[in-house]
């Protein structure tokens, strides 16, 4: 028999569910970065879901009009099994209307009393499940795999609103009001404990990036399952990955699809085995942590090494304004899907107190929600706000600007002349002091040097801020963007821009399906930085390709709304490439310039 509860406990069950989903718990067991914040406020969130909301709510719907509707559909409940017990079940029909043989019992008075006054009520259970159900509703419509998505929902008939403030022409994709943080590849470890205790530690011990943006073979992380080692008294598993293109072999083995995942599964058979005898080691990572969609059991290793990999390589959103957006999109959901008009007008005036009681409650809790969620999005927010510092700093200076009690030293680095020898053919025979005075622009690199060498080398100079006419950024281009915007603001002259193509061939990686929305929002906020530092008279450059030129050219034309804009067809491969219909055969440059600044049409 199900109780009179079930129905809000089974709604509860699935809010409560969602919530953990929105909080990461799954990630309980990871001890780095933002998941080691979240553990530091899940015991919080966990008595908020578990113990705080139910009571919350439920002391709500036993107070006030609520409490009082609730009563009365109690009331009219007991009169109406009164009835039936006293007089038959054929003494009211199908719609609750009394046979008006009993209209003027004591027992049909009673019904009828009850009836009215419960005219415009909701039982507890009702109210509660409904309740449960628009917390659900709401907080899930904007939630995918880890991100919020900004889908403002409008009506059941036009779906999506779109914030527009009047102008003329609105370009708008729904991941405006985010920052898409393209990670390629962070190489950090990853850490993870076990129930029982054991630690295990995912690390790389050797990277083989792309260099300069060039892209070759397609890399991954292959774990080095013979160097995996336990530490008994650490009680820790280390393995060791590398991050590489395949060999011959493994591309033999693994084909041209899912490669990632069939190296996981060989993994997840081998590294196991090496660890047997240390039996606590080999529970901790054989052991169940989930089960799949198709109810088989998912090991730790399997997990971890799936989230490992993926987490190196995906892409995600962080929102601007979080609590912002959610609290507006909650009192639009209230006006239009909670305080439903035409339910109100049929139940009448009487409901009205109970209806917006409902929406305080809904209102209330969505908002506490909101904070807890706020407060993970801002931390996120704010490090990849936060300037970064700077790990390495080297220069490149030509000879004739090096004082020549510099030169025996250069002439004994070894590493120096071999860059020279490989960059320039400069032979070996001519290593001497007389050929550095002999070759004054020769490019001397202090990242070849030690600390004492580049110190005192820096140190000889008047002015090196003045000297330096040159500076090369390696970074993540928004972060150095940011890092360049205090001393070079409005005087870069020149800003070009050469980003992926996002042609099929060499997409990035889209975490909720809308490609050329999350294309715009990865340009977007990279243009609009590039933005403040051009001076009165720059030009910004950017180049294209058939799959974003649209949009992008548009984009660039609502942030850079004060400038020209020119597009210029370059043909870069006159033979064609090869198409399903059409073969392209040329990329596009997109310009913008001040009419009044530079004339670039010659330069072009």
């Amino acid at each position: 028999m199900v109780s009179d509860s079930a129905p809000g406990e089974a709604h509860l069950q699935k809010f409560q569910e969602l919530l953990r989903e929105l909080f990461q718990f799954d990630c309980a067991d990871l001890d780095f970065g933002i998941y080691r914040i979240m553990n530091h406020k899940r015991d919080a969130i966990e008595r908020f879901i578990g113990e705080e909301l139910p009571g919350r709510i439920a002391g709500d719907l036993d107070t006030g009009q609520l409490a009082r509707q609730s009563q009365a559909d109690a009331d009219f409940e007991d009169a109406r099994a009164n009835l039936e017990a006293a007089l038959g079940k054929d003494a009211i029909d199908g719609d609750g209307k009394l046979d008006d043989r009993y209209s003027t019992t004591p027992l049909g008075l009673r019904y009828l009393e009850a009836q009215a006054a419960d005219e415009p009520g909701r039982s507890r259970q009702a109210v509660e499940a409904d309740t449960y159900n628009h917390l659900f509703t709401f907080f899930s419509r904007y939630y995918q795999d880890g991100d919020f998505i900004s889908q403002r929902r409008y009506s059941r008939n036009q779906r999506y609103a779109i914030p527009y403030n009047g102008e003329e022409v609105y370009l708008h994709w729904a991941n405006s009001d985010q920052y898409y943080v393209k990670t390629a590849e962070h190489f950090h470890s990853y850490d993870w404990t076990a129930p029982n205790g054991v630690s295990a530690r995912f690390r790389i011990e050797a990277a083989n990036v792309e260099q300069n943006n060039v892209r070759g073979d397609r890399r991954f992380f292959v774990p080095m399952v013979e160097k995996t080692a336990w530490d008994d008294d650490a009680r820790e598993v280390a393995v060791p990955f590398e991050y590489r293109p395949l060999t011959a072999e493994e591309s033999g083995r693994y084909g041209n699809q899912r490669q990632q995942d069939k190296i996981n599964a060989d993994a997840v058979e081998e590294i196991p085995q090496l660890v047997m005898d240390a039996r606590e080691a080999f529970d901790a990572l054989t052991g169940e942590h989930r089960r799949g969609g198709n109810d088989e059991p998912v090991s730790r290793l399997e997990h971890h090494l799936r989230r490992y990999t993926r987490r190196n390589d995906s892409d995600f959103f962080i929102h601007k304004d979080l609590r912002g957006f959610l609290s507006r999109e909650l009192d639009f959901y209230l006006k239009n899907e909670v305080l439903n008009l035409d339910n109100l007008d049929v139940a009448g005036e009487q409901a009205a107190d109970g209806w917006f009681q409902q929406m305080r409650l809904i209102k209330s809790v969505g908002n506490e929600i909101i904070d807890f969620l706020a407060q993970i999005e801002g931390f996120q927010k704010m490090l990849w706000e936060k300037r970064k510092f700077v790990v390495d700093t080297q220069y490149c200076v030509t000879l004739e600007n090096v004082a020549p009690d510099f030169y025996p030293e250069i002439v004994d680095n070894e590493v120096q002349w071999e860059e020279w020898r490989k960059l320039l053919g400069i032979d070996e025979a001519n290593r001497s002091v007389s050929f550095l005075e002999s070759h004054p622009t020769l490019p001397l690199d202090t990242s070849h040097f030690d600390a004492g060498f580049t110190d005192r080398l820096l140190a000889s100079f008047d002015d090196l801020d003045g000297m330096t006419d040159g500076l090369l950024v390696h970074s993540e281009n928004w972060q150095a963007l940011r890092l360049m915007d205090g001393k070079y603001r409005e005087s870069v002259k020149c800003v070009y821009i050469d980003p992926p193509y996002n042609a099929p061939s060499n997409e990035i990686i889209y975490k909720n399906g809308y490609k050329h929305s999350t294309y715009l929002s990865l340009i977007h906020d990279r243009v609009l930085f590039s933005r403040s530092l051009m001076s009165d008279d720059a030009v910004h450059a950017m180049a294209i390709d058939e799959n974003e030129y649209e949009r992008t050219s548009l984009l660039l034309q609502s942030i850079l709304s004060d400038m020209k804009h020119t597009t210029v067809s370059i043909v870069h491969n006159p033979a064609g490439q090869q198409g399903q219909n059409f073969s392209p055969s040329h990329d596009y440059a997109c310009f913008a310039y001040k009419p009044e600044g530079r004339q670039i049409g010659n330069e072009v």
